[in-house]
């Protein structure tokens, strides 16, 4: 009888313990949910006079803001992980944009750190978003403790820069790690097979191999080059230094403490705290660190509006990672019906693509790209990449009516590949398991998994990869209006940066994605005016006799059309249009409820992936995708 009264007590206290912690977890949660939410939208943060806009490199910075949330959860921090947010690239360039012109910003100070977080193509379009805020004559300054190299190339756009004194910085260059597995699937008794098309169609090269092709390794090599170029014919300009003189110090590690910084003319002056606090009171005429007012440009973005006036709307669609069917990322099944429902839309103008995916599976691009087609008969396409744009993600972009891209994108990447994998061997050698395939017929078991393909059925895949390599070709050729041969020339699944993909004519020009959204808005004034000849710089045309002139603020300064390209756009006027995004962003409340009701938490989310890919592992699928996805070291 004690037995049963200890139990009883044990589990009756125990429930009693469970729930005041969830009465307490409830509280929490409904505390944080209700500061969350208590804001509106139209309670925009106020910015003093004489305010310094600090632009922290630490931060995410992505490819669209995420609203976070801003619970301090106490106790529980360490058992609920909250939705975090980021930071836009289009919000954060809009927001320089404005700054430039708000008179109670000052001067902008940028801070860094050890370790970069942003890619390099969205440094490069905040770095050429500073440019433009510095020309309008106010001050940047640039202070950290530490550098990464990648948060320097920002800082370099600086008028100063500085560094804590005990600093420190790697000035390595450029790398990039590559695993080889096929030693490891012969330990195991796994076997990959490859199919592919495409010299340079390095994906899944390492399970069949112990060691790099040497046109893998060419590429590799030149796109690392490609990419540091960028980042270095930057710093060495804003700082006045030789290319060769800054190539050798980075290749000889003569670059790492604040000394041998201001030796080679890379900062201008190690400081202490204090030193860069007395510096931004001088800068902003105040007496002591006290006055000194800040603003992050995460909530200054805020004040920025996502529309400006006029009569044109331009939709952005961010399309945004691997490409699938069904799932996360970029999928046909959630694509397919916001592109239909854009084109039926009458007060859309024109769209701007923003791509950044590696790739994925062929049909379901075909699919997406099929209903971007029918969209384009209706209304210009002006195509953004940002970091990546290759393989499927170009097989999407490749009918766009001008293509940009940031210096430092992985594009192209013009290749299809299958891959099967068998570990039957692996079956019988390591768990004794004698795998038996039945059939109707002689190949009904083909791409099961426990046994290779043999010669007829790798030639059935090659006939498919062939097929769709082909398929392919042929959409890039009619999209960028080149031959069959020149894309085949430029394709063989090699990769190319925005960069090289300007000089072999698979990008039409160097450029932000707001650089897309004037180019895209230009394109919607300029249809009203088809059929017109009009030169650079000419005056937009007079109302015909009896008409009423349009509002200027809702009309470009200037059309042109040269060779078919569109080279006016940067001379619009920047209130002359309307901006909607697709797919909408989730709320907080969303990303909340998602996490507590049908949402999967971060170990379920990456089971999930392992699982998924475990079970595509199974048959013979055919990718139009990139090699893999890089993990860059700057």
């Amino acid at each position: 009888m004690k037995t049963f009264w200890k139990t009883f007590w044990a589990a009756f206290l125990g429930c009693i313990l469970a729930l005041i912690v969830n009465v307490f977890l409830v509280f929490f949660l409904l505390v944080g949910l209700a500061s969350a939410f208590s804001s509106s939208d139209s309670d925009l943060p106020m910015v003093s006079p004489n305010t310094i806009l600090t632009v922290d490199l630490t931060s995410t910075l992505g490819e669209r803001t995420q609203e976070g949330m801003n619970m301090d959860m106490g106790a529980l921090s360490g058992l609920i992980s909250m939705p975090k947010g980021g930071l836009g690239i289009y919000d954060a360039t809009r927001a320089l944009k404005k700054a430039a012109n708000d008179k109670n910003i000052k001067m902008v100070l940028i801070k860094g750190g050890i370790e970069s977080t942003t890619s390099i193509p969205l440094l490069e379009e905040l770095r050429q978003a500073l440019e433009e805020f510095h020309d309008s004559g106010k001050p940047i300054i640039s202070y950290s403790m530490n550098y990464s190299q990648g948060d320097y190339y920002v800082a370099s756009v600086a008028d100063r820069v500085y560094m804590h004194k005990d600093g420190l910085i790697q000035f390595t260059g450029i790398g990039a790690d590559m695993l080889f597995f096929k030693d490891l699937g012969d330990m195991l008794g796994v076997e990959a097979q490859l199919i592919r098309h495409g010299k340079f169609k390095a994906a899944a090269e390492q399970y069949i191999k112990n060691d790099i092709s040497p046109e893998n390794r060419q590429q590799n090599m030149e796109m690392l080059s490609s990419m540091w170029n960028t980042m270095a014919a930057a710093i060495c300009e804003s700082r006045e230094i030789s290319p060769e003189v800054f190539n050798d110090a980075v290749d000889n590690l003569k670059l790492v403490d604040p000394a041998s910084l201001v030796e080679a003319g890379l900062i201008d002056k190690a400081v202490t705290s204090k030193e860069i606090t007395d510096e931004l009171c001088q800068l902003t005429g105040v007496e002591n660190e006290s006055a000194l007012k800040y603003i992050s440009l995460a909530k200054y973005a805020k004040t920025a509006p996502l529309s400006y006036k006029g009569k044109k709307k331009v939709a952005v669609v961010y399309a945004n990672g691997e490409i699938t069917t069904e799932g996360e990322g970029l999928t046909s099944s959630k694509y397919v019906p916001i592109i239909k429902k854009i084109r039926k839309d009458k007060t859309i103008d024109a769209v701007v693509l923003r791509v950044d995916s590696p790739g994925g599976d062929a049909q379901a691009a075909e699919l997406i790209r099929e209903e971007l087609e029918l969209l384009a008969k209706e209304k210009p396409i002006v195509v953004s990449f940002g970091e990546y744009a290759a393989s499927g993600g170009y097989w999407i972009s490749a009918g766009g009516s001008h293509i940009f891209s940031d210096n430092a994108t992985l594009t192209g990447s013009i290749g299809v590949f299958s891959l099967a994998f068998n570990y039957g061997k692996g079956l019988k050698k390591h768990l004794k398991i004698n795998p038996v395939s039945l059939g109707t017929h002689k190949h009904s078991t083909m791409g099961t998994g426990v046994k290779p393909l043999d010669d007829a059925e790798i030639a059935y895949m090659q006939k498919f990869v062939e097929q769709v390599y082909t398929q392919f070709v042929g959409i890039v050729a009619d999209g960028r209006k080149m031959s069959v041969a020149q894309v085949d020339s430029i394709g063989q699944g090699r990769i190319w940066t925005g960069e090289q993909g300007v000089n072999v004519g698979i990008v039409d020009e160097i450029g932000t994605l707001n650089d897309a959204i004037e180019c895209a808005a230009f394109l919607a004034y300029s249809k009203d005016y088809e059929g017109e000849t009009l030169d650079v710089g000419a005056e937009a045309p007079a109302p015909a006799e009896g008409e009423e002139a349009a509002e200027e603020e809702a009309l470009p300064k200037n059309y042109a059309k040269i060779n078919n390209s569109i080279t006016a756009y940067r001379a619009m006027k920047t209130d002359g249009y309307k901006v909607v995004e697709y797919p909408k962003v989730k709320s907080q409340y969303e990303s909340i409820m998602e996490m507590f009701g049908g949402g999967s938490s971060d170990s379920e989310a990456i089971l999930k992936k392992i699982l998924t890919e475990f079970k595509d592992a199974k048959g013979v699928k055919t990718y139009a995708r990139m090699p893999y996805t890089f993990m860059f070291n700057y």
